[in-house]
């Protein structure tokens, strides 16, 4: 089956906060043995190397997890401004019709999803994009598992899964109240929508021409070299392909494959909770093992070296990381979203920011930020280098804690082992290369009278920043 996959990278994850945040959303968290957006990719490899649309503001992340993982992706889209789903797929097809490539077969996949089923998930692609060649705009229902109230809903003619055909879509519902989803369920004709869309190039820009003909005519004007693109995304619309295009479409155009393909949106605690109820206990993953007296069903998602205790107590989900930590009822955490908003008000910082931050080259986090000083302990992959700059309000201490370093200080080169130190004065242009084949770890005390990561002057960087 040919079929070449888009997966769509945006969102905030407010729901997985405090883990997940702004300039870190869930895609990019260790929830499990690798990142969703690094097991979406895998997921998909089969078919091809996929075209992977994101945000300009998550260009550091994405191009790290890209190098660090070895994924072969076609090519990276990166949105100036998120313009929701709609936005996003006319930009994919675009991209794709420069290239006369509009007979060709897509999914459009969601990155921070989890598909449990291999299997059914391969064999509901197959049926998904034979009637897509035939000119059909086909989605994937998931089985519900529960009355879930946070999904919108399929409304299908044939209930039967697991069907050698789709089948005919009579209605799509939003997000229903808690009785309605009941309904739903013991109705059996009503399936989650996942978010999971294929069809044919041409078959969607007919349909954008139709439906979103303004957004589709700025679109249209994008030019090979995608230059042009910040002032055209500007003007299209804020909207989602199931209001723009989807829900428009009649019975005749419209099919869906329903599946139970093990989905989860991981999009709450409480989905996490379930998801990770088959996983062992393991001391270097997410989920820890408590310990429980007079107490029952208690939870713990932490990448701390702590022990949890739990005392006559039942049924807590309890979030912890290095600066923020939630405790929350079980069945309750989608009003995560609520706490995030009110955390907003008094410290927007620590909503959008961890104390560590990804780089293409690697990583740094956070020791200690004084108004005197400030430490990092900072990590370098294997070939990589951190961007050759100075920085006008500080000066630098570096000592090497594992791994062996070169050090360029105003053109001069050092070479440093573990053990060894390097000052840098302020306004020193300075980098850091890791020309071995094992991590490079520093760490860095900061003295000066500024400490922000603004204060950098860029003279060389290979991942393109100013």
């Amino acid at each position: 089956m040919k079929m070449t996959p888009i997966i769509l990278s945006g969102g905030s994850g407010t729901r997985l906060w405090p883990l997940s945040r702004t300039k870190h959303p869930k895609q990019f968290c260790e929830l499990l043995e690798k990142p969703l957006q690094t097991l979406t990719i895998e997921r998909l490899r089969k078919y091809g190397p996929a075209l992977l649309i994101t945000s300009e503001k998550l260009k550091d992340m994405t191009e790290r997890d890209l190098i660090q993982n070895k994924l072969g992706i076609e090519k990276v889209l990166y949105e100036p401004m998120s313009k929701n789903t709609a936005a996003a797929i006319a930009l994919g097809c675009r991209y794709l019709e420069m290239q006369q490539r509009q007979h060709e077969v897509v999914g459009v996949f969601p990155s921070d999803s989890l598909i449990l089923k291999k299997n059914e998930f391969e064999q509901a692609l197959q049926v998904a994009a034979t009637s897509a060649s035939q000119g059909y705009v086909v989605t994937l229902g998931i089985q519900p598992r529960s009355p879930e109230t946070g999904f919108g809903y399929i409304q299908v003619k044939e209930r039967a899964l697991g069907t050698e055909q789709a089948t005919e879509v009579l209605k799509f519902h939003e997000k229903p109240t808690l009785e309605k989803a009941q309904s739903f369920v013991n109705d059996g004709h009503y399936f989650w929508n996942a978010g999971i869309f294929i069809f044919q190039v041409s078959k969607m820009i007919s349909l954008f021409k139709k439906f979103e003909p303004e957004m589709w005519n700025t679109i249209e004007k994008l030019t090979p070299d995608l230059k042009n693109l910040g002032p055209l995304y500007t003007a299209v619309k804020n909207i989602s392909v199931d209001y723009a295009i989807i829900e428009k479409l009649s019975s005749e155009e419209l099919r869906c494959v329903t599946c139970d393909i093990g989905w989860s949106d991981v999009g709450s605690w409480d989905a996490l909770v379930e998801v990770t109820e088959a996983y062992p206990y393991d001391e270097n993953s997410l989920k820890k093992r408590p310990l429980q007296i007079s107490a029952k069903g208690n939870s713990v998602f932490s990448h701390q070296k702590k022990k949890y205790g739990f005392v006559g107590c039942d049924d807590l989900i309890v979030i912890d990381t290095a600066d923020a930590a939630v405790i929350c009822k079980k069945g309750e955490s989608q009003k995560v979203k609520d706490l995030v908003e009110t955390i907003k008000i008094e410290d927007s910082k620590i909503v959008s920011e961890h104390v560590f931050e990804n780089r293409p080259w690697g990583r740094f986090e956070v020791l200690r930020d004084a108004s005197y000083f400030k430490s990092k302990v900072i990590r370098v992959e294997p070939g990589q280098k951190i961007s050759y700059q100075s920085h006008n309000q500080r000066a630098e201490h570096w000592i090497i804690v594992k791994g062996q370093a070169t050090v360029i200080l105003d053109e001069k080169e050092h070479h440093l082992k573990t053990g060894e130190h390097i000052f840098i004065p302020q306004k020193s242009k300075h980098r850091i290369l890791n020309n071995t084949n094992s991590l490079v770890e520093f760490v860095e005390v900061q003295v000066g009278t500024y400490f922000g990561e603004d204060d950098i002057v860029r003279y060389q960087d290979d991942y393109g920043r100013q």
